[in-house]
């Protein structure tokens, strides 16, 4: 079992008005375990900032398959750093967009590079990066 150490936070009423509202809003159990979320979150924003940091992250693009030549492009793109995505999933949106989901493991500098990379190819139409520390979390 994991200890608990109790502590007390003070804040002001308007604050912990929007605490109150987060907690029902989101569904948490208690205000412990929003604050506990929002510091877990702090933390792997600020491990994150740092290139050298072991990380795991989502890449999101989406992109029409009928501009020529582009789905070869991101399948070359993705070859080329085969050592940084673990996996790729294609989905169909509608008879002309794709979004492609780009699951990776690396350095978080290498990762914020690759989602550089893929974003700026000719005719992706949006890009988007999720990233999270892999270091052990409480």
């Amino acid at each position: 079992m994991v200890k608990i150490t109790r502590i007390g936070v003070s804040m002001e009423p308007d604050l912990l008005a929007d605490l109150d509202r987060l907690v029902r809003s989101r569904g948490y159990p208690s205000r412990s375990e929003a604050i506990r979320d929002l510091v877990r979150e702090r933390l792997n924003a600020d491990a994150i900032q740092n290139p050298q940091e072991m990380a795991i992250g989502s890449i999101a693009i989406m992109y029409s398959h009928h501009d020529r030549g582009l789905s070869e492009k991101i399948t070359e793109f993705q070859h080329h750093h085969h050592d940084l995505i673990i996996s790729t999933t294609h989905i169909h949106l509608d008879e002309e967009r794709c979004l492609e989901l780009l699951v990776c493991r690396g350095l978080a500098g290498d990762i914020r590079s690759l989602s550089d990379g893929v974003g700026a190819i000719k005719g992706v139409r949006h890009g988007g990066l999720s990233l999270a520390s892999i270091a052990k979390q409480k």
